[in-house]
């Protein structure tokens, strides 16, 4: 599974993953029961363009997973956690070699976990009392869960009061509707069944592929329009 092209630093700091992050526009997120079809699931994304994977801590053997993954793609990738609830997670999922962590919910210790060991973590907030929060407590980037309760419009809204809080809309997010989130002004956004679709549990092949292609082409042409 080791690749070389496209290479980033082999050892990315907070602000080199959000970045990378922000700039390819997706972060894949993978749950399942088990990750036995992980690593094929991570070789179809790299293929076609999706630099960022989440490994959700609710699929038995993440942590493995994760180690696996990191290590296998070196500095192309970025290999992250997701569904992180309290810091002895973040911890762990950091030891096992995670970039970054996400969370559904704005726990504190996640983040003081993360900014010790200046790894990105971007906490989930829905609400601009709850997304400020985030931000100024240190969130490189704030999760915005779960986007199917609000619109696009709702981030173009936020950024009025909140120009510099970089926003990453997950939790319903369609393919189809990418443009319209980064158009809206959104950092990036998380996907997980409209991307990933029933790869997760029967393995990746050619529909996964062209679905990942087609996240990465919407990108695309949301940043042409900006």
């Amino acid at each position: 599974m080791n690749r070389v092209d496209d290479p980033l630093p082999a050892m990315p700091s907070e602000t080199r993953v959000t970045a990378e992050i922000t700039t390819r526009g997706v972060i894949a997120i993978l749950r399942a029961p088990t990750t036995t079809h992980f690593p094929a699931i991570a070789d179809t994304l790299l293929d076609a363009g999706i630099h960022a994977i989440e490994i959700t801590l609710t699929t038995r053997g993440a942590l493995e997973c994760i180690r696996a993954l990191a290590a296998a793609y070196g500095s192309e990738a970025v290999i992250g956690a997701g569904t992180v609830l309290n810091g002895s997670q973040a911890e762990a999922c950091i030891d096992a070699g995670a970039a970054f962590v996400v969370s559904p919910i704005a726990a504190p210790d996640v983040l003081s976990a993360a900014r010790a060991a200046g790894v990105a973590a971007y906490p989930g907030a829905l609400t601009p009392t709850e997304i400020h929060a985030a931000h100024r407590a240190g969130a490189p980037a704030v999760k915005l869960f779960p986007s199917s309760a609000v619109s696009p419009r709702y981030v173009q809204d936020l950024h009025g009061p909140l120009p510099d809080v970089p926003i990453i809309p997950t939790g319903g997010v369609s393919l189809a509707d990418i443009p319209a989130w980064l158009t809206a002004g959104a950092a990036a956004v998380g996907l997980s069944t409209p991307l990933i679709g029933a790869a997760a549990t029967d393995g990746a092949d050619h529909r996964l592929a062209a679905r990942s292609r087609r996240a990465v082409a919407a990108v695309s042409e949301a940043r042409a329009t900006r």
